[in-house]
């Protein structure tokens, strides 16, 4: 079943809600946003550009950095915060005079099922290339992202190229790691990986990265091969643990302080974005009629106890 991507908040607690587990309820401008929640915790997604706005795990602090209050937010806005769909470039490597991080962030995704049990809730979200993205990017595709509330957030985004000739994908999610502050935080699982410090990795210098990560300004791409990563934060003494799958790259960015497009002056300090991705020919992928390539990202805040190395 595929629900109109206009459809309104009664309608879609009508076919997809379940009572204090799937809520849809309207943004401040009226577009939806549905609530997941169990005994577990709780997270908030946009149908406009399927962006993951809050994730706070029961009795945790949030584990996401958004600018303010999102329902302030209009629909098509670059909002820099919570995850983001980058989707079907990355940073700018779509053509020239393209909007950042692709197309998608930027529409309307409507709902193809939800679910729940004692454990999960559960919400599918799809988008199909139209009239408008076919004047920016002319292929035919089909998106679906599987957004799950459990003892972790999991995200599962299947692309699939649903016309007759081949298309090159970059592609990413792009979380912004709430944190008490970036000089108290260490990330882990990047030792010994290939890495560069420039977004274009033509003119970056590769080296070896040695031990964990530290947060400074600009971006890091590192070339990874186990897709297990942890965030340490002494701020707040916790760790955010986090398994990727279908990425061939992970970046650590964080914009510094010059002042930054949608940020309050000090936000820089709040978080840091550290994400799974696809990106630039040597890590993105190709996708021939008919075929399908899936990006998963899980992510779970635990106690800082020492000895976190992935998300189980």
């Amino acid at each position: 079943m595929k629900t109109p991507v206009n459809a309104d908040c009664d309608y879609l607690n009508k076919c997809y809600g379940a009572q204090g587990r799937i809520v849809f309820r309207p943004s401040k401008h009226g577009t939806p946003i549905v609530v997941l929640a169990n005994q577990y915790g709780s997270a908030e997604i946009a149908l406009w550009g399927a962006q993951v706005f809050s994730y706070r795990p029961t009795g945790n602090q949030p584990v996401l950095f958004m600018p303010g209050n999102y329902d302030d937010y209009e629909a098509g806005s670059e909002i820099h915060g919570g995850i983001p769909i980058c989707w079907p470039w990355f940073g700018r490597c779509g053509e020239e005079g393209s909007r950042m991080h692709g197309i998608v962030r930027y529409m309307p995704w409507y709902v193809k099922s939800s679910e729940y049990s004692e454990d999960i809730s559960e919400i599918t979200l799809g988008f199909k290339s139209n009239e408008e993205t076919r004047k920016i990017w002319n292929y035919d595709f089909e998106l679906s992202l599987k957004i799950s509330v459990s003892m972790k957030l999991t995200m599962e985004l299947t692309s699939t190229n649903t016309g007759d000739k081949p298309f090159w994908v970059t592609e990413g999610f792009h979380p912004y790691l709430r944190v008490r502050d970036i000089d108290q935080v260490t990330i882990k699982g990047v030792d010994g990986c290939e890495f560069y410090d420039t977004e274009c990795p033509e003119k970056g210098d590769k080296r070896i990265w040695v031990g964990d990560v530290t947060v400074e300004e600009g971006s890091k791409v590192f070339k990874v091969d186990k897709l297990e990563y942890a965030l340490i934060d002494n701020g707040l003494d916790r760790a955010i643990a986090m398994v990727s799958r279908g990425n061939k790259k992970l970046i650590v960015w964080n914009p510094g302080e010059a002042p930054f497009v949608g940020l309050n002056d000090g936000d820089y300090k709040k978080f840091v974005c550290v994400e799974p991705s696809t990106l630039f020919r040597d890590a993105g992928y190709e996708l021939k009629a008919g075929e399908s390539h899936d990006l998963k990202i899980a992510i779970q805040s635990v106690p800082n106890d020492g000895s976190v190395h992935a998300c189980k």
